[in-house]
This record gives C-alpha cells, structure tokens and sequence, in this order.
C-alpha cells in the first residue's frame, strides 16, 4: 500500500501525467522551510542567482545545493514523508538525495520562469526521477505549471539559459525547440495551493511558472530525488548543477557519499 498521505490513484497520475499534485506532504514543515529560505537569502550559496533583467520590476532569486549546510533542508528531507513519497510515486525500492533548490518571486515579478524541462540540465537519466515544489505562501496566480505528458517526449527540449537566454549546449539538432503549450493547445496542469502542499513531476517533464503580480511574496522550496534507474550519463557541457570533481563514470549509479540514500524497502 502507499504512504497514507497518497493512494493508487496518486501513483497511477504520476505515472501517466508525470505530475500530480499532494496535498499536505510538508504540512508539519512550512515554518522549518520558511526559516531555511530566509538563512538561504541572507548567506547565499555559490549558485545563487537574481533571474531579471534590468528594468524588470520585483525579484526572482534562486540558489540551490544548500541541505548540507542548511539545518532546516537537512531537516525536511531526512525528515518529512517525502522520501517514503517518492518511492511509492517513482514505484522505486530506494530513494536518493539529488539536490535541493528555492525560487522566490517577491511581489511584483512579472517575470514567468521559462518552460523547460529538468532532465536536460542534469547529469542523470532514468525514469524514476521526480522533483517536488512546494510553496511556503499560499499560491493562486503564481503557481508551477506542467505539460502533462510530456515526460514521454520522444527528444528533450532545447535546454536555455534563463537571464540571457542562450543555448545551454553547443548541439541545438539534440534537441526539439521550446514549445508554447498554451498556443500549441497542449494539456497544462496547475493547481492552486496551500502551504506545504507539493507538485510532484518527473525530470522529463515540461514546466514553468507564471509570474508574481500578487502584493504577496511567493516562496517556494523544490527538491529533487532519484531511484533504482537512475545512472549518470555525460552531457555536452557543463550540467547544472555540476557537482564539479565527483569522478563518476557513464552507467554508473550516483555516489552514495554524495547523493545519500534517504529511503530503502
């Protein structure tokens, strides 16, 4: 049976869709998130970046690889149902840490987060792979959007660098373009939300987020794990994150010293 904060009908949507929505996940975890998210934006990691151009109004921060020095994310993820979650959703017996990450839209940020996939961006592959978000504030307007589907694309999508929009690889033919699912008539899910509920989708699948044009902030803490496929694999760049030094080859399952095992049956 799954966890109890999930059913059949929860795994068989992942399965399908490549993302469902879980309502409660981090419930008992809202205010421990929130105060990660506040020591992350004050003492920001080497990744952190401000996603606007000039002249764009609010501001759209994010920074990620943050759990190992960060209390309140170690915390979540060794903690809060997600790890049990995951494996039930992935249909996985283990379940690995792949990296944690935060996206805060103050008020006023237009700026949607652009469609695109995860998968291409990172050095694993494999079909048990999923990423939960989960907002910290209540979310109408600005919540994360997914291609249902779309975890099933026959060829990954062009993979871009969000401030400057750029190719993030040399090899552009490796890849379809950016779609746009709502002219392109595609099946978008999204969802309203209360604090520590989750979306959870798979690296493959095609997401953004709309922007923020509330008065309130949108604060949002994503974490990424991998199961009993997921292998690394070489990509024609530097990754993001790219993990620089960790000395893995192609086929091989992620390190254990560096992406821990956080769930076994």
């Amino acid at each position: 049976m799954p966890h109890p904060l999930i059913s059949r009908d929860h795994v068989e949507t992942y399965q399908r869709d490549g993302v469902v929505l879980v309502r409660g996940l981090f419930k008992d975890y809202v205010e421990t998130i929130r105060r990660g998210i506040e020591t992350n934006m004050s003492e920001p990691g080497e990744y952190a970046a401000e996603n606007l151009k000039k002249g764009e109004g609010g501001r759209f921060f994010d920074d990620y690889c943050n759990w190992t020095r960060i209390a309140e994310f170690e915390d979540v993820i060794r903690n809060s149902p997600v790890a049990e979650v995951a494996a039930d959703l992935m249909r996985s017996d283990r379940v690995q840490i792949f990296h944690d990450h935060i996206l805060v839209k103050e008020p006023g940020t237009s700026k949607p987060t652009p469609w695109h996939q995860d998968a291409p961006y990172y050095f694993v592959e494999g079909e048990q792979t999923i990423s939960f978000w989960v907002p910290v504030d209540p979310v109408k307007e600005a919540s994360l959007r997914c291609v249902a589907g779309s975890h099933n694309w026959e060829k990954p999508v062009l993979p871009t660098r969000w401030l400057s929009e750029e190719d993030f690889y040399p090899d552009r033919d490796a890849y379809m373009p950016v779609p746009d699912p709502d002219a392109e008539g595609m099946r978008v899910i999204e969802f309203e939300m209360e604090p520590g509920d989750a979306v959870a989708f798979n690296y493959k699948t095609l997401h953004g987020a709309r922007g923020n044009n509330s008065t309130s902030r949108r604060r949002a803490f994503s974490l990424r794990l991998v199961g009993d496929d997921a292998r690394y694999v070489d990509r024609p760049g530097r990754t993001s994150p790219p993990f620089p030094g960790h000395d893995m080859k192609p086929g091989e399952a992620l390190r254990e010293d560096w992406f821990p095992v956080i769930f076994s049956r």
